[in-house]
């Protein structure tokens, strides 16, 4: 999971230091040293690296953007390694087989090259991918030119993409191999978060039991459609050229089998609609994203169904947010991001979730749910 709030474009960008003697430098410097000796290992091949960055927001993994030169070539890879604390526990090696079986679809997402548990290399576990060059992320620039201009032609692709998504066989895929099946996926979704609040919360979270009791009372019947689910497919985790195209899905590390309802009601959430409240994801009307997504995906939006699974993300996306808090408190690190990310998105998914389990509620920060 990757997380901007609120940052200029200026401010997005990775910071370069690789070449500046600091000792942030050397820190990167060992890193990339290490890595070419064990890609020249792997790879039977020389490496040399020429360059390297961190790339800052990553909640979940250390990012690096790496330049590679080998015996006569010069490519570029992205770097995941394990941090020492995480905003959410995730399993690396699902993350990277799910990578694995998604490359070869319709499904655009960057090329899996090394899966590397052993810590002994780069003293945590990481993974290698090849960047996908070219492309924007941050959230922000979609209000801002070039990027506004293809707004439109981006929703219709990020939504159409969700859409194929849901249509790909599970079985064929080859994710039941290293994937729950379950039986009840919203039961089973709702059991794993609720448990997460009650695990991390410092402190009574009425708003989070008030939501928790509401879907306990309301849980939907099992829809007979099982899936994979990205677990956090959103503006921010996907990337997109001047062009409005997208070149590539990412941060897998929460995919699971589960109901295509679940990922459309995560993209829809209000928390994603920065900076235009009123449309999904900052890009298009609620209504034209959920017909966008039909179309493709060929399944009917039950609204019942669906309700539950609009509060359910929010309740997840506050799950997320307290054990980010609990982590930022008692964890090894003190890592910025799980300070802000447990501090300003629990205010907000709180009132997100107010909004939408009160009857009387003026609906400022969440629209009512469909």
């Amino acid at each position: 999971m990757t997380i901007a709030i609120g940052l200029t474009k200026k401010q997005s960008e990775p910071t370069r230091l690789y070449k500046q003697p600091n000792l942030v430098n050397a820190s990167l410097d060992a890193i990339g040293t290490r890595l070419a000796a064990y890609l020249t290992d792997r790879w039977g091949e020389t490496q040399t690296i020429t360059d390297i960055e961190q790339i800052p927001g990553g909640a979940s993994r250390e990012t690096y953007r790496v330049k590679l030169r080998g015996a006569d070539s010069e490519q570029g890879l992205i770097l995941r390694r394990d941090p020492v604390s995480s905003l959410i526990d995730t399993e690396r090696a699902l993350e990277y087989q799910t990578y694995v079986a998604v490359f070869p679809t319709e499904i655009p997402v960057p090329e899996p090259l090394v899966l590397e548990e052993d810590p002994k290399y780069l003293d945590r576990p990481f993974s290698v991918m090849r960047e996908i060059t070219g492309c924007e992320s941050d959230l922000a620039n979609l209000a801002l030119p070039p990027y506004v201009d293809v707004r439109e032609r981006i929703a219709e692709i990020k939504w159409s993409l969700l859409g194929k998504l849901a249509t790909l066989d599970i079985d064929g895929l080859g994710i039941t191999g290293f994937m729950e099946t379950p039986a009840h996926p919203a039961a089973r979704e709702l059991d794993y978060w609720a448990g997460v609040i009650n695990e991390d919360s410092l402190h009574p979270e009425p708003v989070a039991q008030a939501a928790i009791r509401w879907l306990e009372k309301n849980l939907p019947e099992p829809s007979g459609n099982l899936v994979l689910v990205h677990g956090d497919y959103r503006t921010g985790n996907f990337l997109y050229t001047e062009t409005g195209d997208i070149e590539g899905i990412l941060d897998w590390e929460m995919a699971h089998i589960g109901d295509p309802l679940e990922d459309l009601a995560w993209s829809l959430d209000p928390l994603w609609s920065w900076p235009e409240q009123t449309l999904a994801g900052g890009l298009i009307p609620r209504a034209d994203a959920i017909g966008i997504w039909a179309q493709t995906s060929g399944y009917r939006v039950d609204r019942r169904a669906f309700r539950w699974w609009q509060i359910f993300a929010s309740l997840k996306g506050l799950a997320i947010w307290i054990s980010s808090t609990e982590n930022f408190t008692n964890g090894v690190t003190k890592e910025p991001i799980l300070a802000v990310a447990g501090w300003l998105m629990t205010d907000r998914q709180n009132r997100i979730l107010v909004d939408r389990l009160n009857p009387d509620s003026p609906h400022q920060y969440a629209e009512p749910v469909l």
